[in-house]
Formats: structure tokens, sequence, C-alpha cells
């Protein structure tokens, strides 16, 4: 598990939060967020109301009482920053602790000569690699670039970049090349290529991400934004329209009053807090070892339509195991066992090992003479042993069938039969061949994953269509698609297929995710709305995603998809909160602005406030000190539990716009008990 630190107030991300908090008060800064910059406005004209009463104006009410207002109205705007604050110094830390591993790094830098290698080897410092430079990494040293291997196998430690303490393998060729600068190789070799200039490597673009520089409103928070805006332009309109009906009326309505009204009925809270759960978002997701660039993939993870999963590693655990002996008939069933244990005693492979294990016999205890062992190719699709005059094979049905056939001999009926109903059972057959006469069938079986059916099953519940993607035949795709639990799969599939199936839902109007690791994976990644690379995958895999999962975990899809949709309810929960808190507000400021000249208002006093100063004062205080208090749950977001949407809606109105009427009510009548006895 990461090592990362989940405590929310940290004495060291505190203090930076304070000093940010002040930082930020620079208009340049606050007019980003519309709501918070007419609060500033607000702020500088009671000081300048307080400087004018202090030159002697007597209308305004006193000192005393408009410095406080001045005061509660600094404190909200401190309270919106350090919101803000606290969630980009959570951020930081962690890119502090990133810079750590970028330290110059020492390279054995190999001399090269076009394509060839000079047997030359010269200790240079990181910052001097550059892309395509080759250097040689051994036991024990640092990896000082970002890279694919070329040449060797070796054992890394990537706990600096992903807080994982277990090792993992990476070797040259496939998905697994790809090494990220600041790991250590912990066993054996290896010769990197550079994939990077100085600067704009993996650990480079993730610091920056970390503490956000990149970060872009997205959509929905551009559109609430709007929202808020809009909500501050009607309130503006409210609060001018007070003052006719104050003249009317003959009640005098202070600056005060004014500036009060308007920062309580604007929604404050959540417009403090917006900025918090966006950054919030991504840093929960860092948190599960996930980075991405930008908050827009975070918050698109949370209204996913469309899920695309590999079957291998992902559904089933990724290593096939052999099940079942299925000898062909007239062969005795011993004979095909041995068969298929001696050509499995060179096979290195899960499968190979998982069929010595199945007989439960060891193969040394078959004495064999100047065994000649044959590894298995792409070409030929078997492999085996030969001895004396024996040669036995063990592969591909069609593969062993062809061999069999050349010799003129006939493959049986039933063990054809055998192979389509393991295939049609979601297994792989492998027949086994003695001198090009079929023994038998070994069954393998994909074991799928514990709990993958309940995963997806609650990904069905959030409304997400699952679909799995391999390249097995439709038979092994569908039957364990319906043993996963998927919704569709991709049988057969080519990097064509899965771009071209994202590309018909997105047309449809939905948005899809795609995980992967390969080169292959690239296109669809880059076309999936949420493309989520492994960090242990190919350059372009990473290049092309908006995530990089460091777990190198393909479910990780599944908790980013619950991160994302905690986004939206946190954001839209403390909306309907804030909007709600409205109604207490206007009950405590307007009937006590009026109350003297018009006594019928009386009724609408349902707090008994003390006086309209003290009513005033209590909802302004109030109106601060909520931001702070839902600090933690802005940072932590609301809880998620994948229910429909209708019933997510009634849960949300009941307990926060409900709470959000309900809270003010009580904590202004608290206050004002407070405030009462200062006048």
């Amino acid at each position: 598990m990461s090592n990362r630190s989940n405590k929310l107030f940290e004495p060291t991300l505190v203090k930076e939060a304070l000093k940010q908090s002040f930082v930020k008060l620079n208009p340049r800064s606050m007019f980003r967020n519309p709501v918070m910059f007419t609060v500033e406005i607000g702020t500088a004209v009671m000081i300048g109301v307080c400087i004018w009463i202090m030159a002697g104006e007597k209308s305004q009410g006193g000192l005393a009482y408009n410095l406080v207002v001045a005061g509660v109205l600094l404190l909200t705007l401190l309270f919106a920053n350090f919101a803000e604050a606290i969630a980009e110094a959570r951020g930081k830390a962690q890119a502090d602790s990133l810079r750590k591993t970028r330290e110059e790094t020492p390279a054995k830098w190999i001399r090269s000569v076009g394509e060839m290698f000079v047997n030359e080897i010269k200790i240079v410092p990181s910052s001097q690699l550059k892309k395509g430079d080759v250097f040689l990494c051994e036991t024990g040293d640092i990896i000082p670039m970002d890279g694919e291997i070329i040449q060797g196998i070796a054992t890394i430690d990537e706990s600096a970049i992903t807080g994982e303490s277990a090792p993992v393998i990476r070797e040259s060729g496939g998905d697994k090349s790809s090494v990220t600068g600041g790991t250590k190789v912990l066993s054996d070799s290896i010769k990197v290529r550079v994939t990077t200039e100085p600067g704009e490597s993996f650990l480079d673009k993730m610091i920056a991400l970390v503490e956000g520089a990149s970060r872009q409103k997205t959509p929905n928070e551009i559109a609430l934004t709007i929202l808020l805006a809009g909500f501050t332009l009607i309130f503006i309109i409210v609060c001018v329209t007070l003052k006719p009906f104050g003249d009317y009326a003959s009640t005098p309505i202070t600056i005060a009053a004014f500036i009060s009204l308007f920062v309580c009925l604007i929604p404050t809270t959540i417009g403090g807090l917006l900025s918090a759960i966006g950054i919030a978002g991504m840093d929960r997701a860092l948190r599960a070892n996930v980075i991405t660039k930008s908050g827009k993939a975070v918050e698109t993870a949370g209204d996913l339509d469309t899920l695309l999963l590999d079957k291998t590693g992902t559904i089933t655990i990724g290593n096939r195991k052999a099940t079942r002996f299925y000898p062909a008939n007239g062969i005795d069933e011993k004979h095909f066992i041995r068969s298929a244990v001696l050509s499995s005693m060179a096979d290195e492979t899960p499968e190979g090992k998982s069929i010595i294990e199945l007989s439960g016999i060891n193969p040394i205890s078959y004495p064999v003479t100047n065994p000649t062992f044959i590894k298995f190719t792409a070409e030929t699709r078997s492999s085996g042993i030969d001895f004396q005059t024996t040669r036995i094979r063990k592969g591909a049905f069609d593969s062993i069938r062809t061999m069999v056939e050349k010799k003129g001999n006939i493959f049986p009926a039933e063990t054809a039969t055998t192979v389509k109903m393991i295939s049609s059972n979601g297994g792989t057959p492998l027949v086994v061949s003695e001198n090009e006469m079929v023994l038998g069938v070994i069954e393998l079986q994909d074991i799928i994953k514990p709990g993958i059916h309940e995963r997806f099953e609650r990904l069905r519940k959030m409304g997400v269509k699952t679909v799995m993607v391999t390249g097995d035949n439709p038979l092994t795709a569908k039957f364990i698609a319906e043993k996963a639990g998927v919704d569709d799969f991709i049988a057969e599939a080519k990097p064509e297929d899965k771009m071209n199936y994202i590309k018909r839902e997105q047309q449809g109007g939905k948005l899809v995710a795609m995980m992967g690791d390969g080169t292959n994976d690239a296109p669809a990644l880059a076309q999936a709305d949420v493309g989520v690379a492994m960090n242990s995958g190919t350059a372009a895999a990473k290049e092309a995603g908006n995530m990089v999962d460091l777990d190198n975990d393909p479910t990780k899809l599944i908790e980013i998809v619950e991160i994302g949709k905690q986004l939206l309810m946190t954001r839209g929960t403390l909306t309907t909160f804030s909007i709600a808190n409205d109604v207490a507000k206007y009950f405590a400021i307007v009937p006590a602005l009026f109350i003297a000249s018009i006594p019928a208002l009386q009724s609408l006093n349902i707090m008994r406030l003390h006086s309209p100063e003290s009513a005033i004062l209590s909802a302004v205080i109030f109106n601060a000190i909520i931001i702070p208090l839902l600090i933690p749950l802005a940072l932590k977001g609301v809880a998620y539990k994948p229910i429909g949407a209708s019933a997510l809606l009634r849960r949300n109105l009941l307990i926060y716009g409900l709470g959000g009427v309900i809270v003010p009510f009580i904590g202004i009548k608290l206050i004002d008990l407070v405030v009462s006895t200062w006048f």
C-alpha cells in the first residue's frame, strides 16, 4: 500500500496554507472566482466605511460594529483562500517528495557509432543525457532518465515514484520495457535508450501536474461558476432595490447592512470551496496512485457511460492454468500424462509449470537420454522435447493437426470434439502428440479474479457499461464475458477494433474510458474520453492517455470512476447546502432591517433575534465560519454509494438541502445569543 500520509491538516501544510491565504487576497487572483471577488470588494468598501466613521460620519452606526463586520468579511475571504491553499499544499508536498528522486544522478553513458555500440562507458551527469542516448544500469544503480529497455531484464524498485514497496520486472521488448528516472535497479543489468529530453521526463511532468500548474477548470466547473456569478448578479439587484423600499418605509439602511445581506445571500460557501473540491479530486486520484493530467479527466470519469477493459490481467488473473487431462481414445492416461510432463520440462511459462503441478509428477523421475528441448515460437505455435527416437510436441490445435496430417496420420474426431468443447467453455486446448500421433488434450483455463463479478455489478449500478477486450476467439470470449458478468465483449481485438468501438460509442453521445499499456493501445487511449495508461507501459501509451496508473493495476479504473463520481457528488451536495443556507440568512437579516418601521414583519423573525445589529452580525459570522467547517468534507469528499440518480437526488435534498436550511437557523440563533450580550 502507498506510504503517503492521509492526514487532512498536517502542521507544515497548514502553516503554508495560512501564508497563501493572505497571498491569494491579490485581486488578480481573486478575480478568477467571481463570488469571492465581490466579497473582497464588499470588504474594501467596509474598510472605507470604517475610515469614514473615524472621520466623523454618524449615519452608518458605531465604529466597533462596522469594524466587526469588515473583520468578519475579511475572515470569510481568508477561510475561502485557506480551503484552496490547503488543497494545493497537499499536492505540493507530494511534488516535493518527488523532487527528491530527481537529484542529479550519475549515468553510465554508452558511446555509439551509428547503430553500433562501442565498448566504451563514460560516467556523465543525468542532465547531459539527450533523447536517443543509451546508458547502462546495473544492480544498485538509480535510473537517471526515462527510457525504453533495449537489452536485458531487471528487477526495479519503483517505490520512490509509486510509494509501493514490491519490486517489479522490466525487460526489453513487449509492453513492460518502460523505465522511469529516479527508480532503482535491484538485480541484473539493462541497457536503456533515453526517450525524453532533459526537463521533459515523466517525473518532471508529474511534479508540474501535482502542483496544479496546468490545472484547467472543467466544463462542469465553468458552468457552475457561471451559475454562481448569475446568483451574485441577481442578489446585487435585490440589494440595490432594497434602498428605495427602505426610503419608502422611512427605514435607514446602513452600508454595512446592505453588504452583509449581499454577502450572506450569494452562495459564498460553494464559491469558497469550489476550487478546493476540484484540487482535492486530483489529490484523491494521486493518493490512489493515479497521476491525472487534468481535473477534467477526473471529472469525466464520474460521468462515464462505457468502460473498456483488457481480459488478461484485468478480468482474469493473467496466467492460464492446466485444469484437466483428456487422453485420446485408446491412449493410456498415464502415458499421456507422462508425455505432457516431458513436453513441459523446459517450459518456464506459468502454463507449462501448471501442467507439471496438475500432474503431481517430478519430470526428473522420467529418465531421458540426451534430450533436445524445442522452444515455443510464434511460427510453430508449439514446443516439446526430442530424445532418442521420440518426438513429443505440445501446442495449438491447428498447429498439431497440421503436423499430424503432414505425416499422413489422421487427427482423431473425438479429440477435435474435445478441443471444441474446451474452447466453448472459455478454455484453451493444448494438443499433445508423440511421433506425430495424437495422445490427447490438456485444458487450460483463465482464472477469473475473485470478486470481479461484484465489481462489475457495482459499475452497472453506477450506470457504466463494461466491455471486455480480448484477442481470444469469440467462443472463449463469450464464455469469459458471461462468467465475469461484463455487458459486452470484443473478441480477436486489433488496435483499430478498439478505437472503432470507442468512436461508435462516442457518436451515440457516450463518454468512454479505456485502459492500456502497449503501443498498440495508444490510438484507443488517445480516442477515449478517459485514457488510463499503465506506468509500466510504453512511452507512447503514457503520452496518449490522460491518466497514468502508477500501480499498473488495470482494475484501478473502477476506483477512478468512483473518485470522479465522488467529486461530482461533493460539488453537487455542497452547492445544494450553500443555496439552501440562503433561506435562513434571508429570514435572519431582512425582517431585522424593517422590523422597527414595519412591526408586522415580527412574524417573519422566527429566530427571535435580539436586534438588527445582532441579526446582521450573527448571519455574517455564521456565513464565515461555515466555510472552514466544511473544508474536511470538501477535501475528503462525500461518501459515494452506487445508487440510482433519482435516489441520489432524494438523498442529497434530504440531507444537504434540508440540512442546509436547518443548520443556519440553529447556528445563527446560537451566535445571536452570544453577540446580543455585547449589545
